[in-house]
């Protein structure tokens, strides 16, 4: 008999390495069953995300033998980037679901079972940074203090395997010299597994924002210190309408996004805001009616917000008053091409296609008001 009824297994697996593999046959020596749980679910690719959830668990299936398939269940969750207890709640509400259909029993609750939960050891860290817990990442072992509801099972973390050598040596081509080394990092399958997916379009796609991000980089690398970069974004709503643009080019680069940009440096916060506005959607509202339609603001600087760099913005919410007219004429211009309104039930279907955080940023405002 097994020490634990299930393992829970929290990780990103971009992509799923023998490291993971290592820590998963540990938690399936440990429990009956080990629920995997998958972050960043419905974040859009970028190069630092590039898989789906349905990649991830084809890769951890591949890679994991027959006979054990059954006890394995692989679930996908979203990040909750400004909001620790909600994703915290969909943690709990996640592994509460899979008991229930794994025991035919929707009475089926964790209380009547012995779960643990699976990570590495206090005080393990390593250079791909940790776990993803609502957005914010936590060192590798301090995430499991968040569960002092399950038991905690360490896991002894093999040396000097880091998803994110993997990922430089996918998709640099001046690192191609390293990617047949990653072979001794990976399962056999996920190695030629991802071999083919690098023939694919969607690799491509990928590759392109990787090096153009590479090369944003480079570009201020002689900096005496790496530069923060300040920006303004615009939430406007307008009768349970959003306004979004999409990205002309990279990073994001045919993903929707929130009219915004960098601040210029000779001009204040609130006119930036506006001047994007008028620049990106071509918003045809006055500006004295935008400022005085702004309802709210807030500092957005999650660390890992954005891969470009260490980038903060500042979020207005802008609720515009419903006129005789309808919805005010928007049209895409600039870095934009396009724009549209988009009913706040359709947007909260589009998290897969939102550049970096900004469908989380509209969550927030649209949870304050």
């Amino acid at each position: 008999m097994r020490e634990f009824d299930y393992l829970i297994f929290i990780g990103r697996f971009q992509p799923f390495h023998n490291g993971h593999l290592w820590t998963l046959q540990h938690a399936l020596e440990r429990a009956d069953k080990v629920v995997v749980l998958c972050g960043s679910a419905r974040q859009a690719r970028n190069p630092m995300h590039p898989f789906t959830v349905e990649d991830r668990e084809r890769m951890m299936r591949l890679a994991l033998p027959e006979d054990v398939q059954s006890r394995v269940f692989v679930v996908g969750i979203s990040d909750r980037m400004y909001n620790d207890q909600q994703w915290l709640t969909e943690v709990q509400n996640l592994v509460d679901r899979v008991i229930a259909v794994d025991n035919s029993d929707v009475g089926s609750r964790q209380a009547q079972f012995r779960i643990g939960i699976v990570g590495p050891p206090r005080g393990a860290r390593h250079a791909d940074g940790g776990v993803a817990i609502g957005g914010a990442k936590r060192g590798n072992a301090e995430y499991l203090e968040l569960f002092p509801q399950w038991q905690r099972v360490e896991a002894p973390e093999l040396p000097d395997v880091h998803a994110s050598r993997v990922r430089h040596a996918f998709f640099d081509p001046e690192r191609e010299g390293d990617w047949p080394a990653c072979a001794a990092l990976l399962p056999p399958p996920v190695f030629a597994w991802l071999n083919a997916f690098r023939a694919s379009e969607t690799f491509a796609n990928l590759q392109s924002e990787y090096l153009f991000l590479k090369r944003y980089r480079q570009s201020w690398a002689a900096a005496p210190y790496p530069p923060t970069f300040v920006t303004v974004d615009a939430v406007v709503i307008h009768s349970g309408h959003v306004l979004l643009v999409r990205r002309r080019s990279q990073p994001g680069k045919g993903l929707w996004a929130l009219p915004g940009g960098f601040v210029h440096p000779d001009e204040r916060i609130k006119d930036a805001v506006i001047r994007e506005l008028r620049e990106e959607a071509r918003l045809r509202v006055p500006a004295p009616v935008l400022a005085g339609s702004m309802r709210a603001n807030r500092v957005f600087d999650h660390p890992q917000r954005s891969l470009r760099g260490r980038t903060i913005t500042h979020a207005f919410l802008i609720e515009l008053a419903p006129t005789s007219e309808g919805l005010p004429k928007v049209r895409g211009d600039d870095d934009a091409e396009r724009a549209k309104w988009v009913p706040l039930f359709e947007f909260n279907r589009m998290e897969e296609q939102l550049f970096e955080d900004h469908f989380y940023i509209v969550n927030w405002f649209l949870g304050q008001v």
